[in-house]
């Protein structure tokens, strides 16, 4: 017992008991003590108005119950009929705010695809025609001038045979 008693005054600075354990230091600093002072105030102001405000429900609830059973009969249907006639009103706003969002994000959706990846791959495919374009091209002026030389030496090979 004695040892668990020495073990707890040197867990605790300056071995202050209790206060060294919620207030760490020597002591409460001056920004505590302000709050402590001005909350205390405010936290019993308002428990108190809790207070008088549950005494002021009880006593209206004990006035009205008599009144809400003699006249349940048409309460109740008026109140249902209120209840659906809200929640309706609530579910149609629900709507509409379901399918203007789902507009909006269709919309953006599209936008990003015009705007996004879609031109940048049709960019690449015109590129692409542009350089094989391109490469036909060059390919076709090759393969003329291969056959333009092929008819050269056709034409000088027939001419050489036919002169001698």
């Amino acid at each position: 017992m004695a040892d668990f008693r020495q073990q707890q005054q040197q867990l605790r600075p300056g071995g202050q008991g209790t206060a060294g354990i919620f207030l760490p230091g020597k002591g409460a600093s001056t920004s505590q003590v302000l709050a402590v002072v001005t909350l205390l105030p405010v936290g019993g102001t308002l428990l108190f108005l809790a207070g008088l405000t549950l005494v002021g429900t009880l006593i209206g609830l004990a006035v009205a119950t008599p009144l809400f059973v003699i006249f349940s009969p048409a309460l109740v249907p008026a109140a249902l009929v209120i209840g659906l006639g809200v929640l309706g009103f609530l579910t149609s706003g629900a709507f509409g705010v379901t399918a203007l969002s789902s507009l909006s994000w269709m919309a953006s959706y599209i936008r990003s695809l015009i705007r996004g990846p879609l031109p940048q791959k049709l960019d690449q495919a015109k590129r692409r025609t542009r350089e094989t374009a391109g490469q036909v091209g060059q390919k076709a002026r090759e393969t003329g001038q291969i056959v333009q030389s092929k008819a050269r030496e056709v034409t000088k090979g027939g001419q050489e045979g036919g002169k001698t």
